[in-house]
């Protein structure tokens, strides 16, 4: 069963501010700058959709966005967001219940994968994979740990208060590098915030056939 954060989406931005300051913002606006123009864009779990609002800031036209959100309170905010006249369908479900289509230009996945235990993960992760089309653009977001004691501390609370709340499955960090080694994808840029426990990156999908090595 997918999370749903649709018991959080009053204060879910302001929390994340409150312990994280503009770091969450910051990570993935660093990622808005490698979409190019006229892009084909899956978002998946966008929240309150605020980040449609940082794309048109640099895209006003042209973009034609599928954006995929679980929770109905904040697909509501998200669909209130000004997109300026770049096409938006919006999804209320999680990715892996959706038939995706397979020539997306750029995947945004912001803080998603740390909502899975491992088995999920992979699952979720080739479903995406498969939408994505051959040296298309990966920009992912989530949290890391580099070995400071503090990192860990503020995991743990963390899963505990979304896994109370929101139902999340995870209680630890999914191995999400895996994954992207696993499908042969190339990191081409990244950056690191809040005292390196947050990391961005941008990935490039190398070839069409990288399933076929595990199958």
């Amino acid at each position: 069963m997918a999370a749903n954060y649709n018991n959080s989406a009053w204060f879910y931005d302001r929390l994340s501010c409150l312990i994280y300051g503009r770091a969450l913002i910051n990570a993935q606006v660093y990622l808005l700058q490698y979409i190019p123009a006229s892009s084909k864009i899956l978002i998946i779990g966008g929240g309150t959709g605020w980040i449609l609002e940082e794309i048109t800031k640099i895209h006003p036209a042209g973009l034609n966005i599928t954006y995929i959100e679980v929770a109905p309170a904040m697909m509501s905010i998200s669909q209130k967001r000004q997109t300026g006249t770049n096409k938006v369908t919006f999804f209320n479900n999680a990715v892996e219940n959706i038939n995706l289509q397979t020539n997306f230009d750029i995947v945004i996945t912001p803080f998603l994968f740390d909502n899975f235990k491992e088995q999920t993960l992979q699952k979720v992760f080739e479903h995406i994979h498969q939408s994505l089309k051959s040296k298309g653009l990966w920009l992912n977001a989530d949290f890391q740990l580099t070995g400071k004691w503090w990192q860990r501390l503020l995991l743990r609370s963390m899963f505990l208060f979304f896994r109370i709340l929101c139902g999340i499955e995870a209680s630890s960090l999914p191995d999400i590098e895996q994954q992207f080694e696993k499908y042969s994808y190339e990191n081409i840029a990244g950056r690191t915030f809040y005292g390196d426990f947050i990391i961005s990156k941008i990935y490039t999908k190398m070839r069409n056939d990288s399933l076929n090595r595990y199958a």
